[in-house]
C-alpha cells in the first residue's frame, strides 16, 4: 500500500483539502482528509505538500511527439511520446492516425493494437509513463473541401466494408473516429462504428445544418478540433458548427494553443458547451517538445517555426502540450483551475467512455498529477508509480 498527502485534492468535480489517498495495486483504495484519517502504520507516504493532487489527462487526439509520429514503426517511437506526454500530466491517450496510404495506415493500425495489447499486460517496468486506451483515426472518411493537410488522393468514401477491414487491423482497437456525416454512406458507417462503442466525432466537414443533425441522430456525439476543417458559422446557414454548438448531445473538443482558434472563440465555445461538454485535446505532432525544423505527420512532412506547426502555409496540428491547454483555458475562457483539469481528464474520459480514467475516486485507476497551484505540472504518476521524467 502507498500513501500520498498534499495541499488539495481535485476529484476533479470537489476538492478536498489535505487530502490522504491510499493506492494499492495501482488503483485508488481510500480518499479522506488527514483531519479524519491517520495514515496507516508502515504505509509509505509522499508528501507533496501545498501542491495540488488531480486526476491524470487524458488526450483523445494526439499525433506525435519527441520527435516521433504514432505512424512511425520505430520500436522507441511509442515510449518516447509516452513519456514525454506524461511529463506534461497525460497518463492515458488515443493515438491518432492521420490519412495516409491504405496499406501504410493498416499496417500502423496492427502495430499500434499491438502497443496497447501489450501495455495491457500491465509489465511493472512499462507503467511508468503514458497509456495507450485505444485508437483514433482522424481519415480517410473525411471532407475533400476540409481536409486540412490530409493528402487528398488517400481520402475515400465511408463503407461498412472499408471500415471493416480498419476495424480488423486494428483487432477492435479502434475507440474514436473522426468523419464527415455528408458523405455518401457516412451514417452507415457511423451507425456501425456507434453500435461497436466506438466515439464517433463529426470533422473536417463542410457539412450543412441538416447534415450534421443526421450524423448526431444516427450515432455521432463528439466534435473534432472544434472550428478548425469546418463549414464557418453563417448567421443564416449555421451549417455543422451551428449543431455543434447548440445540440446537448453533442460535446466538443478544442486546441487550446492560441493559434488554432481566437481567445474570444474558445470563451464562446467553452461557455455554450459548457463545463461538462467542453474536451481540450493537443493535435500534437512529432515537433512537440523539439525545436523548430521539419517533422513528419503521418507520411507528409510538416514545418514548425514561430509555435505553429504548418504545411504550405496550412495549420497542420500542433506542438500542444496538455499542461499548457489547461492553463491556457483558464484564461481565455476565465475558468478556475478544476473546471479545467476537467476538460483535461474527466471530460475526454467520459466522453470516450472509458471506465477508471480522469477521475480520482475509489476503485478507479491510481493515474494522477501533482500541480502547483497556477497549474504547472510537478509530478505525473500511472497506476500509483512515477512515470520517469515526470
Amino acid at each position: 500500500m502507498l500513501a500520498f498527502t498534499a495541499g488539495k485534492l481535485f476529484t476533479p468535480t470537489d476538492t478536498i483539502e489535505r487530502p490522504v489517498v491510499l493506492v494499492e495495486q495501482g488503483r485508488v483504495l481510500e480518499i479522506s482528509d488527514r483531519n479524519h484519517r491517520q495514515v496507516p502504520p508502515g504505509v509509505s507516504i509522499s508528501d507533496f505538500g501545498n501542491d495540488v493532487i488531480a486526476p491524470g489527462y487524458v488526450d483523445l487526439h494526439i499525433h506525435g511527439s519527441a520527435g516521433f509520429d504514432v505512424m512511425d514503426d520505430a520500436a522507441d517511437a511509442l515510449p518516447a511520446i509516452e513519456r514525454l506526454l506524461a511529463r506534461h500530466g497525460v497518463t492515458s491517450y488515443f493515438p491518432t492516425t492521420v490519412t495516409a496510404p491504405m496499406d501504410a495506415t493498416l499496417r500502423a493500425l496492427d502495430r499500434l493494437a499491438d502497443a496497447i495489447e501489450n501495455r495491457a499486460l500491465k509489465n511493472a517496468d512499462d507503467k511508468a509513463r503514458a497509456l495507450p486506451l485505444g485508437i483514433h483515426i482522424e481519415g480517410p472518411f473525411i471532407s475533400h473541401a476540409r481536409r486540412g493537410v490530409h493528402p487528398p488522393e488517400d481520402l475515400l468514401a465511408p463503407t461498412l466494408p472499408l471500415f471493416e477491414r480498419l476495424w480488423q487491423a486494428a483487432r477492435g482497437r479502434i475507440r474514436m473516429m473522426t468523419i464527415a456525416p455528408e458523405l455518401e454512406s457516412a451514417l452507415e458507417v457511423i451507425a456501425e462504428a456507434s453500435r461497436r462503442g466506438v466515439c464517433v466525432s463529426l470533422g473536417h466537414s463542410d457539412a450543412d445544418f441538416d447534415q450534421a443533425e443526421r450524423g448526431i441522430a444516427a450515432g455521432a456525439w463528439h466534435a473534432t478540433h472544434t472550428f478548425n476543417a469546418m463549414r464557418p458559422l453563417d448567421h443564416r446557414s449555421p451549417g455543422i458548427l451551428g449543431a455543434v454548438l447548440t445540440d446537448d448531445r453533442v460535446s466538443a473538443d478544442i486546441i487550446v494553443d492560441g493559434v488554432h482558434l481566437d481567445p474570444a472563440i474558445v470563451k464562446i465555445v467553452a461557455d455554450t458547451k459548457g463545463l461538462e461538454q467542453t474536451v481540450l485535446i493537443t493535435d500534437a505532432t512529432a515537433a512537440t517538445g523539439m525545436p523548430e525544423g521539419r517533422y513528419h505527420l503521418g507520411s507528409f512532412e510538416v514545418e514548425v517555426r514561430d509555435g505553429k506547426c504548418t504545411m504550405d502555409g496550412r495549420l497542420a496540428g500542433s506542438v500542444l502540450t496538455m499542461d499548457r491547454a489547461v492553463r491556457n483555458l483558464t484564461r481565455f475562457a476565465e475558468w478556475n483551475l478544476t473546471d479545467a483539469v476537467a476538460a483535461a481528464s474527466r471530460n475526454p474520459a467520459r466522453v470516450a467512455h472509458i471506465e477508471n480514467k480522469g477521475v480520482l475516486a475509489v476503485g478507479a485507476d491510481a493515474d494522477f498529477v501533482v500541480l502547483n497551484r497556477e497549474g504547472e505540472v510537478l509530478r505525473t504518476f500511472v497506476g500509483g508509480m512515477e512515470c520517469s521524467g515526470g
